[in-house]
């Protein structure tokens, strides 16, 4: 007869063998580009964590990424935007001083970091300061090259080791700064979010700091290398020059010294057909234009180029002669939707204004009609702003837009009334009422709407998922001091505050919402409140108030949709949550030490678990959490 050990030894081992099985029937699944795919569709086709076991979820392990002010080179770590990549059984991060750390995705231990020691060149003169969302990887043969852009340089590093590759560029770099249409500063040159590879080919866009505002600062040019060699192959001028389709936009000369028109976003990739698109920022300086007349090709535009080439394919202008800094800051979404009983494969670009584009995406034909519409013209001095702006018919606007008395602050009525007299000071109107000395109040703001976080598409049911913003801002305009980093004579007001009575929102709630859009119909399948802001909450000014159960949260950044019926988002707020991709219902929240800055990610391991990974804090704060079952 058999011994009681033998038979606990035998079980164990069968059950040891149950789960080789198991792990082995659910292979390693990656997230090897920062937006899910090159497709930025935000999409996991894994089902592990569902809407039946979501619950269920715990922290399993926290990285720090222990970054501090420096006070002698006089910078600070900012946001800790990144959303990891992870392949081959490694998790790649990217720190808010651009330090490249490589993880054990079961445990989140560090297997090794590449400094690039971007901060020696000092603080990023941008309102984001040091930030960096991540990163790009190819693959040649069993060699796996990974690609940093990082200030004024393009690094490509071992995989493996964490070494640059001396074969590429200067030792391992290729210096950005050089080769643009004109001569920089380089240290006004920035990177924030990753490069793109198509085939033997790594595209990169770059920053540019709203508070830069002088002739001639850093342009936009969109600039291939080869992965292998670092040698520039094409470059795409975003402000056409003498000869190039679309110079005649921009009058008075004012292509050859204005700057910016840059793609600070993330970009997209349709890897079988060959093209790249291109989410277009508005051109120097944000708010007025009097210097450079025209609707300023190809400013706040998304721009189809052939990848292999540079050359343009289509173009769509979103915003004529930009003056909201209303940026195309969401990367585009490549879908395939169903219309009418009709195959599109689309492209979606998401806007700040709350509009959702979607057009074909090889054609660049609108899946829907977008209509030119009178806006309100400007009565800055030397201002001509355009007189009608593109309005889709399809999807409805899933922003609240533009401002009047009535979307005062309400939560008490003394409180309505001091903030409908604050409000009065302002120009008031519709969407894109222009900026004004005397201060427009706009809504959406310059946060959006949607931004950098993009939205989240669902293949199967042709949903596209959006965390966005409801706070309004002030686009004022005003007599420049001259200094070396401005030297225009009107330049936009980038500090004002849309606050009253001691920081206040002068708007009334909710800040920020999660909205489900029905692709295939253009229509909104459903919207609710998300997040809350826990200062708000406190407010004293509120100790009597009647407050709804979610004030909403604002914040850049978005979500992620998986095949197990979920919708991933931290979206600003303190929590990831997971919500219920078929109505919004709230099913689970994971606490964070810090306010959620990034967009999640996931991936399933080799011992056939999916975690689910998300970005918080800064400086000190700054922390990489994963959860899992």
């Amino acid at each position: 007869m058999m011994t009681r050990n033998r038979l606990l030894t035998r079980a164990a081992l069968c059950c040891a063998a149950l789960l080789f099985c198991i792990s082995a029937d659910r292979p390693e699944v990656d997230w090897a580009v920062w937006g899910g795919d090159s497709a930025q569709t935000h999409y996991s086709p894994l089902a592990e964590i569902n809407t039946s076991n979501v619950a269920k979820l715990h922290q399993a392990w926290v990285f720090k990424t222990g970054e501090t002010e420096l006070k002698e080179y006089g910078t600070r770590p900012g946001s800790f935007e990144n959303t990891p990549v992870m392949i081959d059984g490694v998790l790649y991060v990217t720190t808010p001083y651009n330090k490249i750390v490589a993880l054990d995705p079961e445990s989140g231990r560090e297997l090794w970091n590449y400094d690039p020691k971007t901060y020696v060149d000092g603080q990023p003169p941008n309102g984001t300061g040091y930030v960096h969302r991540g990163l790009a990887v190819w693959r040649d043969g069993s060699n796996l090259r990974i690609f940093l852009n990082t200030r004024y340089r393009l690094i490509s590093l071992d995989a493996k080791t964490g070494k640059p590759v001396q074969s590429f560029g200067d030792n391992g770099i290729v210096d950005l700064s050089q080769g643009l249409v004109w001569e920089i500063n380089k240290k006004h040159y920035t990177e924030t979010s990753p490069p793109v590879v198509y085939k033997n080919l790594v595209i990169v866009g770059n920053g540019v700091g709203d508070r830069l505002m002088y002739k001639n600062d850093p342009p936009g040019d969109v600039r291939a290398f080869d992965v292998k060699t670092g040698k520039r192959v094409w470059t795409f001028h975003t402000i056409p020059q003498t000869g190039e389709f679309g110079n005649d936009t921009w009058g008075n000369g004012s292509e050859k010294f204005t700057g910016h028109t840059n793609v600070w976003a993330p970009f997209t990739l349709d890897e079988k057909r060959g093209l790249v698109y291109l989410p277009v920022s508005t051109p120097s300086n944000d708010f007025y234009g009097g210097t450079r007349p025209g609707n300023n090709l190809f400013g706040e535009s998304l721009v189809c180029l052939d990848a292999a080439t540079g050359q343009r394919k289509w173009h769509y202008q979103i915003v004529h002669h930009g003056l909201w800094d209303y940026d195309l800051a969401s990367p585009p979404a490549l879908v395939t939707i169903n219309v009418d009983g009709k195959k599109i494969d689309a492209v979606v670009q998401l806007t700040k204004q709350g509009f959702a584009f979607v057009f074909d995406r090889v054609t660049g034909k609108p899946v829907w009609p977008i209509e030119e519409r009178p806006v309100p013209a400007s009565d800055v001095p030397g201002e001509h702003a355009s007189p009608t702006q593109p309005f889709p018919t399809k999807p409805p606007a899933y922003s609240p837009q533009g401002v009047s008395l009535d979307d005062a602050f309400d939560l008490t009525p003394e409180l309505k009334a001091e903030a409908q007299a604050e409000m009065k000071k302002f120009r008031l109107g519709p969407v894109f009422t222009p900026p004004s000395m005397q201060g427009t109040l706009g809504r959406p703001g310059i946060i959006g709407g949607a931004n950098w976080g993009g939205g989240a598409f669902d293949p199967e049911t042709g949903m596209l998922y959006i965390k966005t913003t409801n706070q309004p801002a002030i686009f004022r305009v005003k007599k420049a001091t001259q200094s070396e980093e401005v030297n225009y004579d009107i330049v936009g007001d980038l500090g004002a505050q849309a606050t009253f009575h001691g920081r206040l929102p002068l708007t009334k709630p909710p800040y920020g919402h999660i909205t489900a859009i029905d692709l295939n119909h253009g229509a909104i399948a459903w919207q609710e409140p998300f997040g809350d802001m826990a200062d708000l909450r406190s407010n004293p000014a509120l100790k009597d108030a009647k407050l709804p159960a979610r004030l909403g949260v604002p914040g850049a950044m978005s979500g992620i949709v998986t095949k197990g019926g979920l919708y991933f988002v931290g979206g600003g707020d303190s929590a990831l949550h997971a919500v219920d991709k078929s109505n919004g219902r709230d099913l689970w929240q994971g606490a964070l030490p810090a306010r959620s800055t990034a967009n999640p990610m996931t991936y399933r391991t080799k011992s056939g678990k999916q975690f689910v990974v998300i970005a918080a804090g800064q400086g000190v704060n700054a922390v990489l959490v994963a959860f899992a079952e």
